[in-house]
C-alpha cells in the first residue's frame, strides 16, 4: 500500500478549558484540557508538539491580585505623596488606567508626561502628518496641554474612541490629586516639574531610569518598582511589580504571574507520563507583531514568555526555501528539486548565522514567535482557549 504522503505543517489549534479561579489545581486542568481535546478531535501528541498556557490563567490560579489602595500605599511610601511626575505611559484603559488610579491615590499632585505622536507600543495620538504639518519637532519639543490643544485640538484613538489626554486628566483628578500634562519624549523634560519620577514606560524603563538619575532626580522608580512586594496581604510580582498587569475589577488589578517554570514543568512531566511523548510547555502574554492599520506593536508586557522549558531557548535554525530554489538549485525542477533541498535541510549546519542560504528567515527568540502565534490563536475576548497546542512547528520539509 502507498504511503500518503503529508500535507500539513505546523497547526495551531485553541484549547478551551474551565473557567480558572485562585486556588484551581492548574498543571491538572491544562493536562486533561489538552489530552480530552486530542481524543474528542481525533489527533495524537506528538514529541516536540509545545503546549501553551496564557499568563491570565497562571495569575488567577495563583490570586496574585493587588488593589488600587495598595498601589497607592505602595506609590506614597517610595515617592513620597507630593508631586509626582509620571513618564511615558502607554495608552490603554485596561493596561494602565488602572495603575494610575492607584498611581494618583498615592500623591497630591500629578505631573504625566506623554510620548508623542505615540506611546512605545505604537498607541498614537497624533499622526506623523499631523506633528509635520504644524512644525512640531517631536524629539526636542515640550508642550503644554494648552498647546497641544491649540495645534491638535481633540484626538480620539481610531478603535478605542477615546481621547486617551482626557480620559488621564479626569482619572487623576476623580481620584483626588492634581494634574497637569505635558507632552515630550526625553526623560529630563520632567525634571522641571518634580524630582520625584515613576517611569511609566515597559521595554526603555532602565534607560529612563538611568537618564534621570544621571540629570539629578532625587526619587525614582519604575512600574517594575511598585508592587514588587506585597503591601497589606495583596498579591506582588517581585520581578515585574505592575508591569504586565491588566484590570481585573474597577479597583483591583491581576499582575504578572510570578514564579511559574514549575508549572511548566509538571505540565511537561504529566503528559510524558500519561502519552510518553515529551512535549515543551511556556506561559505567554502578549504577542509582539505590528498591526499596520492601527500601529500597535500589541507587545504590553514586560515579556512575551516569563517561564518555559528548556527545548524553547534558542532561535530557529533554517534554511530559506525560496533562498534555495533560485540560487543553489535554479536550474533543477520537480523531484529533483524538491530532492535537493530535501538533502539540504537534513545536512544543514547547527548554527546557520552568516549563512546567505539561511537570510530572511525570521531572526527571534523561539518563545517569542510562539508566544507570538499564541497570542493570535487564543484572542483576547470570548473565545474561551487560554490554552493552545501547536503542532509541527519544530518540523521541516523533509518531515513525514
Amino acid at each position: 500500500m502507498e504511503k500518503n504522503e503529508r500535507r500539513t505543517g505546523t497547526v495551531s489549534r485553541g484549547i478551551r478549558c474551565p473557567i480558572i479561579r485562585q486556588g484551581d489545581d492548574l498543571a491538572e486542568i491544562v493536562t486533561t484540557s489538552v489530552l480530552e481535546a486530542a481524543k474528542s478531535d481525533g489527533f495524537e501528541i506528538r514529541d516536540r508538539d509545545v503546549i501553551s498556557v496564557t499568563e491570565s490563567i497562571v495569575a488567577r490560579s495563583q490570586g496574585n491580585y493587588a488593589s488600587v489602595d495598595a498601589i497607592a500605599e505602595d506609590v506614597r511610601t517610595k515617592l513620597g505623596g507630593e508631586t509626582i511626575g509620571v513618564i511615558f505611559p502607554i495608552l490603554s484603559r485596561n493596561r494602565f488606567a488602572i495603575c494610575l488610579r492607584g498611581i494618583a491615590k498615592g500623591a497630591k499632585k500629578i505631573v504625566l508626561m506623554l510620548s508623542y505622536p505615540s506611546d512605545e507600543v505604537g498607541n498614537h495620538l497624533l499622526t506623523l502628518d499631523q506633528v509635520d504639518e504644524a512644525g512640531v519637532n517631536p524629539y526636542s519639543d515640550v508642550l503644554s496641554l494648552a498647546k497641544y490643544r491649540e495645534l491638535f485640538g481633540e484626538n480620539k484613538h481610531e478603535f478605542t474612541g477615546v481621547d486617551y489626554v482626557a480620559y488621564y486628566e479626569e482619572l487623576i483628578r476623580s481620584c483626588g490629586a492634581d494634574v497637569e500634562i505635558v507632552f515630550a519624549n526625553h526623560a529630563e523634560a520632567i525634571l522641571k516639574y518634580t524630582k520625584n519620577v515613576l517611569v511609566a514606560s515597559i521595554h526603555t524603563r532602565e534607560r529612563m531610569k538611568r537618564i534621570l538619575k544621571n540629570a539629578g532626580a532625587e526619587r525614582v522608580y519604575g512600574l517594575d518598582d511598585i508592587m514588587n512586594a506585597p503591601v497589606n496581604g495583596s498579591g506582588c510580582n517581585e520581578k515585574y511589580g505592575l508591569l504586565g498587569s491588566n484590570k481585573s475589577t474597577e479597583d483591583t488589578v491581576k499582575l504578572f504571574p510570578r514564579e511559574c517554570k514549575s508549572l511548566v514543568l509538571d505540565i511537561q512531566g504529566r503528559i510524558l507520563k500519561e502519552t510518553g511523548k515529551h512535549v515543551e510547555v511556556m506561559v505567554y502574554g502578549d504577542g509582539a507583531f505590528k498591526d499596520p492599520q492601527g500601529k500597535i506593536w500589541e507587545l504590553a508586557d514586560p515579556v512575551v514568555s516569563p517561564a518555559f522549558t528548556d527545548g524553547l531557548i534558542g532561535t530557529p535554525n533554517e534554511l530559506k526555501l525560496k533562498y534555495l530554489a533560485d540560487n543553489d538549485f535554479k536550474d533543477l525542477s520537480g523531484e529533483a528539486l524538491k530532492e535537493a533541498i530535501s538533502k539540504s535541510i537534513r545536512e544543514k549546519d547547527g548554527n546557520l548565522v552568516g549563512n546567505m542560504a539561511s537570510q530572511g528567515t525570521t531572526p527571534r527568540q523561539l518563545t517569542d514567535l510562539i508566544g507570538s502565534l499564541c497570542d493570535l490563536t487564543s484572542g483576547s475576548g470570548d473565545k474561551g482557549t487560554p490554552v493552545v497546542l501547536v503542532q509541527g512547528y519544530f518540523d521541516n520539509f523533509t518531515a513525514e
